[in-house]
C-alpha cells in the first residue's frame, strides 16, 4: 500500500450536492445583474446530489452594508431545477447564493409514506426516525427541544401492531415546521460564488429625455441663449411629457482650432464652435460658459424643472480643448506627437482639431482617475443626479468600472447613460461595468425583421439583466436616411416604435417635432446647419409640429404600466412585413398594451394580427374591446384575427388598450 499521507484531502469531502447553472449570473458572477427598487430578483439553479435522498435547499440574500442573510427556501420546479425569490426594497447593491444539503429528515418521511402506501412494515423506519429528532433538539430552542424529544419517545415506544400514533407525529406539518428551523448543515453545500444585483430607483428604467442647446433657447433670432431662457423652455418641454431634459456640456468652449459652421474647419468670429471642445481661459469642465450664465442660473434651472418632475441631465465629455486650463497645469495627461505637439482626437480619416484626448496610460493616469471623478462629484453637489456620458467607449473599460462603483457607494441614486454606438461587445462591456442605460442601434433598425431580432435580444436573452436600451431616433450626430425621406409619417412612427418598444427613449429637439431633416449633403446622416456648430432659432409654434402627437404619446407610457418595462415584449403575428404588432402587459393582466406600427411611412398597409387571447385570459367566443389611446377610436373585437389597416398620412399606428371585460366599460349596453 501507499503512503496515505501523500494522498490529497479532498475539498468538499462528505458534501454531496451540486449548485450549478444558476441564473441570473452574468459572467460567472463577474458582474452584477441590474433591477429597480420594489423588484421581485427571482433565482433558477439546477442542485442535486447522489442517490435517492431528499434536498433542502435556501436562496440566501443581503443588502451590502449588512451581515446576516436572509434565507429563503427554494421550491423544485422539476428535472432538478430549484427557485425562489426576494425583493430589493432599497437602492444601492444586495449580494445573493445559494445552499443546500441533504436533508435526512425529509428523506426519512419521503421513505416511510413509501412503506407505508407498499404495506410493509415499517416498526424499523420509525425507530431510525427518532435519532434524527433528538439531533434536531440539540440545536432547538429550549421550548422546541422538549417538544422534538417527546415526540423522539413516540417514535421509540410506538407499539410495531398499533403505530397510528407514531405515524401521526411522522406525518404532522406541525412536526415538519418545527424541524426545519433547525436542519443539520453539517454537510451543507455554498454556491462558490457570491453574485450582486445592483438596484438603481426607478426612473432607470423608465424615462423620457428630451435633448436641447441652451444656447439656441433664445426668443430672439440671433441672439445667444442663455441658463435663463433654458429655464423659460421648461413648460414646453413639461407640456410634452418629458421627465429628463438633457444638456450638451454647458461649459465654456474653446477657441483655438474652433469650427464653424457645419463642421468647417476655420471659424470665423461670432462662430460659437462646438460645445465638446470644452475648456479656455474662463474654466473648464466645472465651469459655464459665461455667455449662458452662471452656476447660480444652472441651479435656478434645477430648481425650476424640479417643480416640473424633469430632472436635468447633464453631458460627460472627459476631453478638453486646446485652451482647457489642464493642457497648461497638467501637460502630462495628454498624448505627444513626434514634433512635441499635443495629440488631437482622431477617428480616421476624422480628425478633431478642437478636441485633445486624455492620455489615460501616462504616468499620471491616477491623478486623471481622480480629477475625472472630483468633475462627477462637482455636478452631483450641484444637484445633478443624471449624466449622459459622451463616448465611453474610447475610454479604458477599468476607469470606467472603478468611476461608476465609487460615485454610486456614495450616491446610488446616480444614473449613466452610455452614448456608445459601437461594437456590441464593447456596448454591453460598457453596461456590464455599471451604465444604468445605454445607447442602442434602434436608429439604424427599420424592417420588422430587424426589430423583432434586436428587440428579442435584448429582452430575451441574458442581455436584459444587464443592458437597459435607450430608444432615440436622432440625435445631434445621426438624422438617418429614413427621417430624411420619410415625410412626417417616418417621424410619428419611430417616434411610437421608440416610445413603447422600450420603457427608456428619448427624442434631440427640437429638430424633432419640426421634422428637421435635411443633411449636410447626399449620403451623411449629419445636420445641415448643425446645432453642434452654430446656433439655432426655433419656431416653437409652427402648425406642423409634431408636440401634440408626441405629448399623447408621452400620456400613454406614463398612464400605462405594461409599457414602463421591456421583459414583458411579446410579438404578435400579422400577415404583411410592412406591419409590426406587439404587446405589453402586466403580470396580472390589468393592463395590456397592444401597438400595431406601419414601417412604410409612405403607404397604407393592412392585414389580421393575431392575438393570442388564450394567453390574456379571453375565452374564443368572448368579445373585447381594444381602445386606440392615440385617437381614442374603439373597436369591439372576436376571436383571434381581426383586421387592421394603417394610412401613414393620417396616424400611422395604433395604441390599443385591450379591454378583456366589457362589463367595466361605462357603454357596456351599448356592446350587448
Amino acid at each position: 500500500m501507499g503512503d496515505q499521507r501523500s494522498t490529497p484531502r479532498p475539498q468538499n469531502g462528505p458534501r454531496r450536492v451540486v449548485i450549478e447553472a444558476v441564473q441570473p449570473e452574468i459572467d460567472s458572477g463577474r458582474f452584477p445583474i441590474k433591477r429597480i427598487v420594489g423588484d421581485r430578483v427571482v433565482v433558477e439553479a439546477d442542485i442535486f446530489a447522489d442517490g435517492h435522498d431528499e434536498l433542502s435547499c435556501v436562496l440566501l440574500h443581503r443588502k451590502e452594508g449588512t451581515h446576516a442573510w436572509t434565507e429563503t427556501p427554494m421550491e423544485p420546479i422539476g428535472n432538478d431545477r430549484w427557485r425562489a425569490s426576494f425583493t430589493v426594497h432599497e437602492i444601492g447593491r444586495y449580494h445573493y447564493t445559494i445552499a443546500a444539503w441533504v436533508d435526512r429528515f425529509k428523506s426519512w418521511r419521503t421513505d416511510l409514506a413509501k412503506r407505508v402506501q407498499a404495506g410493509q412494515d415499517i416498526a424499523s423506519d420509525l425507530l431510525a426516525g427518532a435519532p434524527i429528532l433528538e439531533e434536531a433538539s440539540n440545536r432547538a430552542s429550549p421550548a422546541d427541544r422538549d417538544l422534538l424529544r417527546q415526540w423522539a419517545r413516540v417514535l421509540r415506544t410506538s407499539p410495531p401492531s398499533d403505530p397510528t400514533a407514531a405515524l401521526a407525529i411522522a406525518f404532522s406539518e406541525r412536526l415538519a415546521r418545527v424541524i426545519a428551523r433547525y436542519p443539520d448543515r453539517r454537510f451543507a453545500s455554498t454556491y462558490d460564488r457570491r453574485l450582486s444585483v445592483v438596484v438603481d430607483r426607478p426612473r432607470a428604467r423608465f424615462s423620457s429625455w428630451y435633448e436641447l442647446f441652451p444656447r439656441s433657447c433664445s426668443p430672439e433670432p440671433g441672439r445667444h441663449g442663455t441658463l435663463r431662457d433654458c429655464e423659460a423652455r421648461i413648460p414646453y418641454v413639461a407640456a410634452m411629457g418629458f421627465d429628463v431634459l438633457y444638456l450638451p456640456p454647458i461649459h465654456p468652449i474653446g477657441l483655438t482650432n474652433r469650427k464653424g459652421p457645419n463642421n468647417a474647419p476655420t471659424a470665423t468670429p461670432g462662430d460659437p464652435g462646438s460645445p465638446w471642445a470644452i475648456g479656455s481661459p474662463d474654466g473648464g469642465h466645472t465651469a459655464i460658459h459665461p455667455q449662458l450664465g452662471t452656476l447660480d442660473d444652472f441651479r435656478a434651472l434645477l430648481e425650476r424643472a424640479r417643480q416640473y418632475d424633469i430632472e436635468i441631465a447633464l453631458d460627460l465629455a472627459f476631453h478638453a480643448s486646446p485652451d482647457h486650463p489642464y493642457t497648461a497645469q497638467h501637460p502630462e495627461w495628454f498624448r505627444r506627437r513626434p514634433d512635441g505637439s499635443i495629440q488631437c482626437a482622431e477617428n480616421p480619416p476624422k480628425r478633431y482639431e478642437d478636441v485633445y484626448p486624455f492620455d489615460f496610460e501616462s504616468d499620471a493616469w491616477l491623478d486623471l482617475w481622480h480629477e475625472l471623478e472630483n468633475i462627477v462629484r462637482f455636478w452631483i453637489q450641484q444637484g445633478v443626479r443624471i449624466f449622459r456620458v459622451d463616448n465611453p467607449h474610447t475610454k479604458p473599460f477599468p476607469f470606467w468600472e472603478w468611476l461608476i462603483d465609487t460615485i454610486k457607494r456614495d450616491h446610488p441614486d446616480v444614473i449613466f447613460l452610455a452614448e456608445a454606438f459601437t461594437r456590441p461587445k464593447v456596448m454591453y462591456r460598457l453596461a456590464k461595468l455599471g451604465f444604468s442605460q445605454s445607447y442602442t442601434y434602434f436608429a439604424w433598425r427599420n424592417t420588422k425583421a430587424e426589430l423583432i431580432a434586436y428587440m428579442t435580444e435584448l429582452t430575451q436573452t441574458p442581455v436584459r439583466e444587464f443592458f437597459r436600451p435607450n430608444f432615440w431616433p436622432n440625435t445631434p450626430d445621426i438624422l438617418t436616411a429614413f427621417l430624411q425621406t420619410g415625410g412626417r409619417p417616418a417621424f410619428m412612427l419611430r417616434l411610437v416604435l421608440a416610445a413603447t418598444l422600450a420603457s427608456n427613449y428619448g427624442i434631440y429637439g427640437p429638430a424633432f417635432e419640426l421634422l428637421e431633416a435635411t443633411p449636410r449633403e447626399p449620403g451623411s446622416e449629419e445636420y445641415l446647419d448643425s446645432e453642434k456648430y452654430q446656433i439655432r432659432h426655433w419656431d416653437l409654434s409652427r402648425p406642423d409640429s409634431l408636440r401634440d402627437f408626441i405629448a399623447r404619446v408621452n400620456r400613454i407610457r406614463r398612464e400605462s404600466p405594461a409599457l414602463q418595462r421591456n421583459d414583458n415584449l411579446r410579438f404578435y403575428r400579422i400577415d404583411n412585413d410592412q406591419l409590426i404588432a406587439y404587446a405589453k402587459h402586466t403580470d396580472d393582466l390589468s393592463d395590456i398594451i397592444l401597438t400595431v406600427v406601419n414601417l412604410d411611412p409612405h403607404h397604407t398597409q393592412s392585414g389580421w394580427v393575431e392575438v393570442p387571447i388564450h394567453d390574456l385570459g379571453i375565452a374564443p367566443d368572448q368579445p373585447f374591446q381594444v381602445h386606440d389611446l392615440l385617437t381614442d377610436a374603439r373597436y369591439l373585437w372576436h376571436g383571434p384575427w381581426n383586421y387592421i389597416e394603417l394610412n401613414p398620412h393620417a396616424i400611422p399606428a395604433h395604441i390599443f388598450r385591450v379591454i378583456r371585460d366589457l362589463r367595466t366599460e361605462k357603454n357596456f349596453e351599448y356592446y350587448m
